[in-house]
């Protein structure tokens, strides 16, 4: 009887795969000699990855990798895949690619890896997660397409990328925040801490106006939310509410953290039954909520 395929699960392992997009100044900080390459190749035969997620390219910072590498040349190898015509497929490295052309370097170092479609996509959202550049929304991003799309846990992504599980689960509840509220936070008008103090704010668009309008401190806002939420408490009409336990409280912490949507747990006080409800700001949320739900193992 032929063997039952076992699921792929973590795949080769985020920390194997983390492995390959180290930039070589980690590396050397860290105690580690330089990796070497399998193979000089012409740049001609070496091509990007048409399905890359990031597609901006900063000039300034290309005009400066440009300059390090007629300087120093290429230090670190491309990572690429083998594709027909003895042609290679770029899966980390792009930026090294396009200074190199702007260098008018004509061979490039590279390491051949057997990599299938959803790890070279994996690998590149790994990389742009790594970027000093990506704004927080960015980087939440990065961090839900991990867990959603490939199964890995805050636990995992936390020890592979070497970020705190504090700091990836406060990261991701900004994805619950209102689309305008996060342009703010991709803008640069707001900052992490000014947006996580709106999370769980029921008119966080209006105070964010106010926050940037202002020019507000993150103590000031987040004294700003407390005292408008307490004003909203005090102003409601409806029922009062049971209070929710601790357990409650951080269960729907860690599911919105993990969906990257507030979720509310609504349990009947003494008995077995109760309510999940998810909230989603767009209709790409939907379908991806959607996705989840559908999924068979």
């Amino acid at each position: 009887m032929a063997d039952k395929k076992k699921p792929r699960g973590l795949g080769r392992g985020l920390s194997a795969l983390m492995a390959d997009v180290t930039e070589e100044k980690t590396r050397q900080e860290a105690g580690e000699a330089p990796r070497r390459a399998d193979l000089v190749v012409p740049i001609e035969r070496i091509e990007p990855n048409p399905d890359q997620p990031r597609r901006d390219f900063t000039p300034e910072q290309l005009d400066d990798l440009a300059n390090s590498i007629r300087e120093k040349g290429v230090i670190q190898p491309l990572i690429v895949r083998k594709k027909a015509n003895d042609r290679y497929e770029i899966v980390a490295g792009e930026r090294r690619w396009r200074a190199s052309q702007m260098a008018k370097l004509h061979e490039l170092p590279i390491i051949v890896r057997e990599y299938d479609d959803t790890e070279v996509l994996e690998i590149a959202i790994i990389e742009n997660i790594q970027r000093a550049d990506l704004n927080p929304v960015e980087e939440a991003m990065g961090y839900r397409q991990l867990m959603q799309k490939f199964g890995h846990t805050q636990e995992k992504v936390s020890e592979a990328l070497g970020k705190s599980r504090s700091h990836i689960a406060n990261l991701m509840r900004l994805l619950n925040l209102p689309d305008d509220v996060q342009s703010m936070l991709r803008e640069g008008q707001l900052s992490a801490g000014h947006a996580r103090a709106l999370v769980t704010s029921e008119n966080a668009s209006d105070l964010a106006r106010k926050v940037v309008k202002d020019g507000l401190s993150v103590r000031q806002t987040e004294k700003l939310a407390k005292k408008t939420g307490s004003l909203v408490e005090q102003n409601k009409k409806s029922r009062p509410k049971t209070r929710k336990d601790a357990d409650t409280v951080a269960l729907e912490g860690d599911l919105s953290a993990n969906l990257g949507m507030k979720v509310a747990v609504d349990h009947v006080s003494g008995g077995e039954n109760g309510k999940i409800t998810i909230t989603y700001q767009t209709l790409d949320e939907l379908d991806e909520l959607c996705r989840i739900l559908t999924s068979t193992n």
